[in-house]
């Protein structure tokens, strides 16, 4: 009897191995919110008001029970002091970049807003490309 792909009741079939996909990295982005929070000796509380989110949002946010929007991602972001950046790729938003002191110099500057911070890495982008096409063109 060949097998037709189905799975038996009870089985993992690709809706179940999404679902899990989906809350793993719902655990992956919360614990490492719950990290960054406690590393910055932030509480719960404190960083609830900071980042314009309830508190009990935030807890499920930290246990895996939610995965928070792109602009939950950013609030939470502002209110730890980080780059959107660094939450969205952990998120799996975004992919992650190549690494570069020049990129991570830009994430880092607290005196830069989020959407600064992304015009100049953009513009950084969009050089480097430029210079990967004019090196490949240059004749050997």
């Amino acid at each position: 009897m060949e097998d037709s792909g189905a799975q038996p009741e009870g089985g993992t079939g690709r809706g179940d191995i999404a679902a899990r996909v989906v809350n793993t990295a719902a655990q992956d982005i919360g614990a490492f919110i719950r990290s960054q929070r406690e590393a910055a000796q932030v509480s719960l509380r404190q960083l609830s008001q900071l980042a314009g989110v309830s508190n009990p949002y935030l807890s499920q946010i930290e246990r895996g029970l939610r995965k928070p929007s792109a602009e939950v991602l950013a609030q939470i972001a502002k209110g730890l002091r980080l780059s959107a950046e660094v939450l969205y790729v952990r998120a799996g938003i975004l992919e992650q970049r190549p690494e570069s002191a020049v990129r991570d110099a830009v994430l880092a500057d607290a005196v830069l807003t989020e959407r600064q911070k992304q015009v100049l890495l953009d513009i950084y982008d969009s050089f480097c490309r430029e210079n990967g096409q004019l090196d490949e063109e240059k004749p050997t």
